[in-house]
């Protein structure tokens, strides 16, 4: 089970809930790499207009509950906000289905991509080693969707917000602004060798030469970006003090409380949480939520199924004991990221209300 933690670290609502909210399309794309070296696939949830098409299921398979919506749905007009997504270490933009069509049901356009090398569909080793591009994907994807409004809609350029779970957290946090030290991780890692962080970072080899080091270390930040999610983080160890403490946009700290040896809230997120300016940041941590609640709803029998094929995988279907349904909580995390999210930009900064980590 402990490899199972590795591999996957870093990786619905019900088709009814949202029956009478505004219809969302859905569209398929591929992000083009002029070098032809990283291709990016990338899916968008969008408010869509009425339409005389059939709805059908998205992100749904053996294993996770998807959620509907209209393939090449006509868009609505107006600005939207734009949220991007960033999954965790071996999955995919369908973890986080339940996330993306809960905002575009509320008026978001939510753009999801499969970071190369550390998808389920992609564990290229050679990828998955280039960790400093998984914020340049989230860039390109803001580039792909604000340049076709004629596809997806207009973009509210002052409302573009970033969230990632587990690894994807990293990734996001690195996109608003945060820096990363090789050195400094390395290090912590020899003090907290048990941490699933460590292990998924010295699979990927990803600082195996100076030239990587210098990479995973640059500034990788998006200045459009004006809000950050996390989502039950990891590597967040290695970000450096000075970047954390002129973190520039703000950010919602989301973090699981079920105890966990190898993904401890108080070793990730609340060390996190404890390093960002007060004033601009907010932590929240929810005490039946496991790592992996913040993945897509588990469909009955799918624990006996990934267990079959790879014992251990099952942990993915997993939530506090005795708590609450994965679905309830998942309602919560929604009501958090909107909430905060729909606060204007001009006063974002002055609402946030920070709750010290314990």
């Amino acid at each position: 089970m402990k490899k199972s933690l590795g591999a996957l670290l870093l990786i619905g609502l019900s088709s009814h809930a949202f029956a009478d909210a505004q219809p969302v399309g859905f569209q398929y794309a591929t992000l083009a790499d002029p070098r032809n070296e990283r291709p990016v696939e990338m899916v968008v949830w969008y408010p869509g207009s009425t339409t005389a098409k059939t709805p059908q299921l998205f992100g749904d398979n053996p294993v996770f509950v998807g959620a509907p919506a209209v393939l090449d749905a006509p868009a609505a007009k107006g600005e939207h906000p734009l949220v991007v997504l960033s999954h965790g270490n071996g999955g995919s933009w369908i973890n986080q289905t339940w996330l993306a069509s809960a905002l575009a049901h509320q008026g978001y356009i939510v753009a999801a991509v499969n970071h190369p090398g550390t998808t389920s569909r992609d564990r290229s080793p050679q990828a998955a080693a280039q960790l400093w591009q998984r914020p340049v994907d989230l860039s390109r994807a803001i580039d792909a969707v604000t340049a076709q409004p004629e596809k997806f809609g207009a973009v509210a350029k002052d409302r573009i917000a970033i969230v990632g779970h587990s690894l994807g957290g990293w990734t996001v946090l690195e996109a608003g602004g945060a820096r990363f030290d090789p050195e400094r991780f390395a290090e912590d890692c020899k003090a907290h060798p048990q941490l699933a962080s460590c292990t998924a970072y010295n699979q990927m080899n990803t600082a195996s030469t100076a030239q990587s080091k210098a990479r995973l270390a640059a500034d990788l930040r998006d200045k459009r970006v004006t809000a950050v999610v996390s989502l039950d983080l990891g590597l967040s160890r290695g970000m450096t003090d000075a970047s954390l403490a002129a973190y520039p946009v703000p950010i919602l700290v989301i973090a699981a409380g079920v105890p966990s040896k190898e993904l401890p809230a108080q070793l990730e997120s609340v060390d996190l949480a404890k390093r960002l300016p007060k004033t601009l940041s907010r932590y929240v941590e929810i005490s039946d939520a496991s790592h992996f609640t913040f993945m897509a709803i588990c469909k009955p029998g799918a624990v006996a199924m990934l267990d079959e094929d790879v014992p251990g995988d099952s942990i993915i279907c997993t939530d506090g004991e005795g708590g609450r349904p994965r679905a309830q909580i998942q309602q919560q995390v929604i009501s958090l990221i909107t909430g905060f999210l729909a606060q204007t930009p001009d006063h974002l900064k002055q609402a946030i209300t920070y709750k010290e980590p314990q």
